[in-house]
């Protein structure tokens, strides 16, 4: 099984959002200092406006964990089942980045 160095704009956008939402929760802590109806109205609404987020965002982070397990399951059967057209896909591939590359 290949292994993931990098990472990808999907994984970071996830990571982002991730402290968007402990930010906000930790911001919701802070206001409870606040008095009144509204402004613990306010603090529920927040509270389940996260909730909700949370739930998605793990609902995405699992859908694209399960479709990059099966891109790559895919690739290496791929490559496993055809050795010679992968090296010459990925041959091409190089001529044209380094003729990319050598253009700037």
């Amino acid at each position: 099984m290949a292994s993931k160095k990098t990472k990808t704009a999907q994984e970071i956008l996830m990571e982002d959002f991730q402290t968007l939402v402990s930010d906000t929760e930790r911001l919701l802590e802070h206001t409870a200092t606040l008095a009144g109806d509204q402004a613990d109205e306010l603090r529920n609404q927040i509270h389940e406006s996260l909730l909700r987020a949370r739930e998605t965002l793990q609902l995405t982070e699992d859908s694209m964990r399960e479709r990059g397990t099966a891109a790559v399951t895919a690739t290496e059967d791929y490559v496993q089942a055809n050795p010679w057209q992968a090296v010459g896909i990925a041959a091409g591939v190089g001529f044209l980045i380094g003729l990319l590359a050598t253009r700037r």
